[in-house]
């Protein structure tokens, strides 16, 4: 452990700092009060991000998970899935009504969402809500890039939040909704949480997992994630997390561990498909240590 400024200290990853809050479910427990994820549906024929985001956040314990599909999707997603279930919303209030829903504690904005005014207009309602949110790819460029000026509208959203949000970037997108903040990793990643309210995930081969005051680096990950999916996959774990009730950083936190250690399970050869049906191993795991009892 090492202190880069007062009151922030930076720790390695591991599931000593949060194991002791992974969801479980327990004997009284349905499929509802496990939590109900609801997942942004890929652009179109952009189908295949949003379904491994869904099927990581079942495959870590949600009781049940939606796709929220535009309608021209729905085919698409009913013929590759199975226990996840499928609705259709044409724009933004239909969304909305979906997340005022009373079952749904959960949701996923940006896989293969599209780099468009309607994943900026879905991203607005998801940001209205009151759920715990986690915003990837899509949902992020939507705010950067030609859109510099929607980045502080972003922050002023998240700020006003009565649920936590995390934001999951990769350098790229980190630089294009953040600018060139100074610093190493660690400290650009603890200066984006301070500016924008959110937990923020810098994805990289040392995943840097940052609140105010707190900072995590994970160091568990193998070159193999380094395949394209894995990354949707990793926002689906930390949902599916949130949406069980699980503290949003914590939930980062175990997310980007449980991530990395289902790929170290695999070994080479891995692509991202792989990785939902290895994340139940690493929470068996992870419940013999002692959680869950």
């Amino acid at each position: 452990m090492r202190k880069v400024k007062e009151k922030n200290e930076i720790r390695e990853n591991s599931p000593e700092l949060w194991r002791e809050n992974l969801p479980y479910p327990k004997p009284a427990d349905n499929k509802y009060s496990r939590g109900h994820l609801l997942v942004l549906g890929g652009a179109l024929y952009q189908t295949g991000a949003s379904r491994l985001a869904a099927m990581a956040g079942l495959r870590v314990g949600a009781g049940a998970i939606t796709i929220a599909s535009l309608p021209q999707s729905l085919l698409i997603y009913a013929a590759h899935l199975t226990a996840i279930m499928v609705s259709p919303v044409t724009g933004a209030r239909d969304f909305a009504k979906l997340l005022a829903e009373k079952h749904i504690s959960g949701i996923v904005i940006g896989p293969a969402a599209g780099v468009t005014e309607k994943t900026y207009e879905f991203s607005l309602a998801a940001l209205e809500s009151a759920l715990p949110l986690v915003m990837d790819a899509d949902a992020l460029s939507v705010f950067s890039d030609k859109h510099k000026a929607r980045a502080e509208e972003l922050f002023a959203l998240i700020k006003a939040r009565k649920a936590k949000t995390v934001l999951t970037p990769h350098e790229g997108e980190f630089k294009r909704l953040f600018g060139e903040l100074p610093g190493d990793r660690e400290e650009r990643a603890q200066a984006a949480a301070i500016k924008s309210g959110a937990v923020i995930l810098l994805k990289g081969n040392e995943t840097v997992i940052a609140s105010e005051g707190k900072t995590i680096i994970n160091k568990n990950a193998p070159s193999t994630l380094a395949t394209a999916g894995s990354g949707d996959v990793l926002a689906g774990i930390i949902g599916g997390l949130t949406a069980q009730g699980m503290d949003v950083f914590d939930a980062s936190c175990a997310g980007a561990w449980i991530h990395a250690e289902a790929a170290n399970i695999f070994g080479p050869g891995l692509i991202a498909e792989d990785l939902p049906g290895l994340v139940p191993g690493v929470m068996r795991e992870l419940e013999r240590w002692g959680v869950g009892e």
